[in-house]
């Protein structure tokens, strides 16, 4: 009877097993200027042999930042993998400046990201992660959660776009070289009141990924983070990526709402131009009108 009573417990609490968040709470460290609550999680995360390539304060999140780093391991399985897997390569951690500090859990949003070929990545996934906890601290996982086996083909909604929507091409270009001069030319000139944070750029696989600040105080990314809810800072930057002769994003409606997925319908509703207004200033970025 009491094996029986185990195993009806297992059953009942098997789908939570299989239930997986996007972030990991890391430990705190002194609260205080954001700059220096920065400083102390570079110095932990270069400490631990991850390289820091971008940080970022998002215009209207006062007291939050994020650091973007890169695993040597991590780089060589993208490499591998090749195509749009290049927008799993950046490391993402938040930092707030009462010292609170979280950051991406890999296996969720590379099971996204990779798909089919997330398999063949997952002892460098877990290793990396791994790195992480120990560089930073291993709290509790937050910021909603998705069963493991929808990852691959997540959708908010049915009907809704996903990994691979026709929504996400921005411009094509004649070559890869091209289309990266492009996006780093207006970058630099920071056209659309946008900024870059981070460049991953993988020449012999013709394939990059460029974090974009978007700064306009009306239009860029702190409204739409803020109405979501900003301690899923590790969402950010959003990033367009080049694949080939094809600069690209994840369309908005795929990309938020796995950044947020705990968040109701009222409040995407709340930030429904969203979407379209992120598609015109990474358009613009990626070299189109």
């Amino acid at each position: 009877m009491r094996k029986i009573l185990v195993a009806l417990i297992l059953v009942a609490f098997a789908p939570w097993a299989w239930a997986i968040s996007p972030y990991f709470q890391g430990g705190r460290v002194p609260g205080g200027d954001l700059n220096n609550v920065m400083a102390q999680v570079e110095k932990k995360l270069t400490g631990a042999g991850f390289n820091v390539i971008g940080k970022y304060q998002p215009a209207g999140l006062t007291g939050y930042g994020v650091l973007v780093a890169t695993d040597r391991d991590l780089l060589n399985t993208v490499r591998n993998l090749g195509g749009a897997a290049i927008v799993g390569a950046p490391i993402r951690i938040g930092v707030k400046s009462d010292g609170t500090v979280s950051y991406m859990n890999l296996e969720y949003w590379l099971r996204a990201y990779f798909r089919k070929q997330y398999p063949l990545a997952d002892r460098t996934v877990r290793a990396t992660q791994s790195k992480l906890a120990r560089a930073l601290g291993e709290g509790q996982a937050f910021g909603g959660d998705v069963d493991r086996k929808d990852l691959p083909g997540y959708q908010y909604m049915f009907g809704m776009e996903g990994f691979e929507s026709d929504k996400n091409l921005l411009m094509e270009h004649l070559s890869f070289e091209d289309a990266v001069q492009t996006i780093q030319e207006n970058l630099a000139r920071n056209v659309a009141r946008t900024s870059k944070v981070y460049e991953i750029i993988m020449p012999d696989k013709k394939i990059a990924v460029f974090g974009v600040a978007m700064n306009d105080p009306k239009e860029g990314e702190g409204w739409w983070a803020k109405t979501a809810g900003p301690d899923n800072i590790a969402a950010l930057p959003y990033e367009i990526y080049v694949v080939n002769n094809k600069a690209s994003h994840l369309f908005a409606r795929f990309r938020i709402a796995l950044s947020w997925p705990a968040v109701g319908m009222g409040t995407f509703m709340r930030i429904v131009d969203a979407p379209g207004i992120i598609r015109d200033t990474l358009t613009t970025v990626a070299g189109g009108n």
